[in-house]
């Protein structure tokens, strides 16, 4: 069920990058995707156990743990997604300051020769 939901959250903003007109829309789209493809893979490394990979004093590992590397490469993913939308907010800004509104079609209506 929580894959479903999951999957629901990465096709919603899929279908918004593609659709939405607006690029703030379209910002707003990518970071609900990312934000998506991130639980999934959080979701899927999981699976082994949900306890820190602590041993104890005797060396034995008792219960299933949740595997380390892959919690690093997604606390990477996020750091990176979000310079990555800061990036692009500050296009859309210096865009903005040229045109009126941000919608696509106007957009290229406007700077076309």
């Amino acid at each position: 069920m929580l894959e479903a939901f999951v999957v629901a959250t990465i096709l919603c903003g899929f279908f918004g990058i593609l659709f939405k007109k607006n690029l703030l829309m379209k910002i707003f789209s990518m970071d609900i995707m990312s934000t998506g493809v991130i639980a999934y893979y959080v979701f899927v490394a999981s699976r082994g156990g949900f306890v820190t990979p602590i041993v104890a004093a005797d060396g034995v590992q008792k219960v299933a743990y949740a595997d380390p590397v892959p919690q690093a490469v997604i606390l990477t993913a996020i750091v990176i997604g979000f310079s990555i939308q800061a990036l692009m907010l500050v296009g859309v800004m210096k865009l903005a300051r040229d045109n009126p509104t941000l919608e696509i079609t106007e957009i290229e209506k406007n700077n076309t020769p």
